[in-house]
């Protein structure tokens, strides 16, 4: 084979809109067309709010509006407002920005101008208005080139800054905004600003008490105690002990949400524990003290170090640079608060005892079925028939597919054969159920580990012990569109919700979305989700066309399933909005009330007119 040819003419520079546009991925993670929390576009929207969050931080503007449509965006703030003769830079010429001056922007999440041009690049029409003592300077791009440059004029708004986009469809793929984790990031904004009113499509969304706030309003009835909540200079926790198994941690820096956490969200865990035992006079085992806790912390730091440019996890190890260390800090000030606090509420001190107590009582009772099941589960994964493994995971860290990772929980052989045979071998993994699974609500982490099924599944996933090493990006659970398949999807989502809700908090799991309906003729083929579209392909196809009704996944051809496992794959998030009461729901739901469920099923009844045949 020749070798190929590298010479002059191999070296090439791009612009830096080009770059972008090539290598979007280096600038906000994956792409993604809406379904998940970590998609491109809401990271597009986070990096023109934040810049707004600065100016709120620094004092400048305590309102921001935001108008989200399907496919596009609109931020105004009023703060300061863009300096006129910058406007362009600041918005098209990379590593330009006032973040570099460390007086103007102490304390701010986006350092190193890049996040608007990535939004300016990656938008079919991009437009930037700033307001400011009395004029205004407007400009408008399309996928990062100025298209129009208006001259500057008189104002009668209030200063501030205003960004309109619409994501390029070239590059983000049937693509749409969801209110719900348009609405979770507002309502995180506001937890983390108290004072600053945020307004989402003409909803308010304001916090008076921050991270108390955001935490009483996810734990609802579950908590077994009142909320804990401190604030210190640059640091502010909340946490309480839930129903909810595992450990549970809302993470914040300079207002950035950490989802993959770092160093401020271990020396929280670090904290705790040694401001319990410090409390306590005793020695307790740390999973111990933090079984069942979820909790709530935000930092403040100078220049912080983030892994990626999405900004999802901390690395700084220094408050500043050349100042003190991030862990050392962190933890006294944790540990101080958390024993000061247990010493004035006796009450919480008792219930935290008690809880301390009953994981212990817990990991002891499930310590020997636990190894048991491990050692099972390790045999069983060299010939896990179950699981059809795929080659690449999320945690090869090296591989440029790892977000792209997914496995689809199936129903019997039959759909798992379908799944297996159209799936990429390289991202999509099967693991196939048997049947329905148990319902595991009011059951006790024993059954995870007694039920062959249940400890074969978090297993394939690897998430006993937390979401740090999930294999795969999206868990996607594929059942069949009928009554048995509604129901095992709602036992395997309340298994999820009992036992690992943080793979729920996090975006990762997902339903699968398979045609109802095939309408074809001799010319065309047309796959239906629903009536209304399997009548509109009936209209659109004529008299002479044949329409054909899946009842099953086993029932589709599996070269025609690869169509609906591919890029045009429909999935619906598994989204839990900021009010949900989980345990709450989860007991009305899958709890012994038949008769209340059965009452209600009957009330919501409707009856429609039939025409004669």
């Amino acid at each position: 084979m020749a070798t190929p040819r590298y010479d002059e003419s191999s070296i090439k520079s791009l612009d830096w809109h080009e770059h972008i546009r090539t290598r979007p991925g280096m600038y906000i993670g994956k792409l993604g067309d809406g379904q998940s929390p970590d998609d491109g576009i809401y990271v597009l929207v986070k990096e023109i709010i934040d810049n707004s969050i600065d100016e709120f931080v620094m004092g400048a503007g305590k309102k921001i509006e935001i108008e989200i449509n399907d496919n596009s965006a609109r931020i105004r703030d009023y703060g300061r407002g863009i300096p006129l003769g910058k406007v362009i830079e600041c918005v098209s010429k990379i590593n330009t920005g006032g973040k570099y001056d460390s007086e103007a922007f102490q304390k701010s999440v986006g350092l190193n101008g890049v996040g608007t041009k990535a939004v300016n690049a990656l938008s079919s029409y991009f437009i930037v208005v700033s307001h400011r003592d009395g004029k205004c300077k407007k400009a408008e791009f399309k996928c990062g080139k100025l298209i129009k440059e208006y001259p500057e004029k008189a104002s009668s708004e209030r200063n501030g800054t205003e960004v309109y986009f619409e994501p390029d469809k070239d590059i983000f793929k049937n693509f749409r905004f969801l209110p719900a984790y348009m609405e979770e990031r507002i309502w995180n904004y506001a937890y983390l600003n108290t004072g600053l009113s945020l307004y989402l499509n003409g909803k308010v969304y304001e916090s008076k008490n921050g991270l108390f706030d955001l935490l009483s309003n996810q734990v609802k009835d579950s908590a077994r105690y009142p909320v804990i909540h401190c604030k210190g200079k640059d640091i502010e926790i909340a946490l309480t002990h839930s129903e909810f198994y595992g450990e549970h941690y809302f993470s914040f820096v300079n207002g950035q949400h950490t989802t993959q956490g770092g160093t401020h969200q271990a020396a929280f865990r670090e904290g705790v524990v040694k401001g319990v035992r410090d409390f306590y006079k005793k020695d307790f085992e740390g999973s111990d003290v933090r079984n069942y806790i979820i909790a709530a912390v935000s930092v403040r730091i100078q220049e912080p170090v983030f892994e990626s440019q999405t900004k999802t996890k901390l690395g700084s190890t220094t408050v500043s640079p050349n100042g003190a260390a991030l862990r050392g800090w962190m933890v006294d000030f944790i540990a101080k608060e958390v024993d000061n606090y247990l010493h004035k509420n006796p009450e919480t001190a008792k219930a935290i005892q008690e809880r301390i107590a009953q994981n212990e009582r817990e990991r002891k009772d499930i310590a020997g079925v636990r190894k048991l099941a491990n050692e099972r589960a390790k045999k069983a994964s060299v010939h896990n028939r179950k699981l059809r493994d795929c080659k690449v995971h999320l945690t090869d860290q090296k591989n440029e597919r790892k977000t792209e990772t997914m496995i689809f929980i199936t129903e019997g052989d039959s759909a798992s054969g379908s799944i297996t045979t159209a799936r990429d071998v390289q991202t999509q993994a099967v693991f196939s159920l048997r049947g329905k699974p148990l319902n595991t609500y009011g059951i006790g982490r024993k059954v995870v580990y007694e039920n062959e099924e249940f400890n074969l599944l978090q297993h394939a996933l690897d998430i006993e012990n937390g979401l740090e090493n999930l294999r795969y990006n999206k868990v996607i659970i594929a059942t069949d569109a009928d009554v048995d398949g509604m129901h095992i999807r709602l036992l395997t989502v309340s298994f999820f919700l009992q036992f690992f809700p943080e793979l729920v908090d996090q975006g990762h799991l997902y339903i699968l979305q398979t045609p109802l309906f095939r309408v074809r003729n001799k010319k065309e083929t047309i796959y239906c989700y629903n009536e209304s579209e399997r009548n509109t392909a009936q209209s659109k196809l004529g008299n002479n066309s044949e329409t054909t009704r899946f009842k099953g996944l086993g029932e589709i051809d599996p070269e025609e399933f690869g169509l609906f496992i591919g890029d045009d794959m429909r999935l619906e998030s598994v989204i839990m909005p900021q009010e949900a009461a989980v345990q709450k729901m989860l007991g009305y739901y899958m709890g012994n009330n038949t008769s209340e469920r059965t009452e209600h099923v009957i009330s919501k009844l409707r009856t429609e007119a039939v025409a004669e045949l």
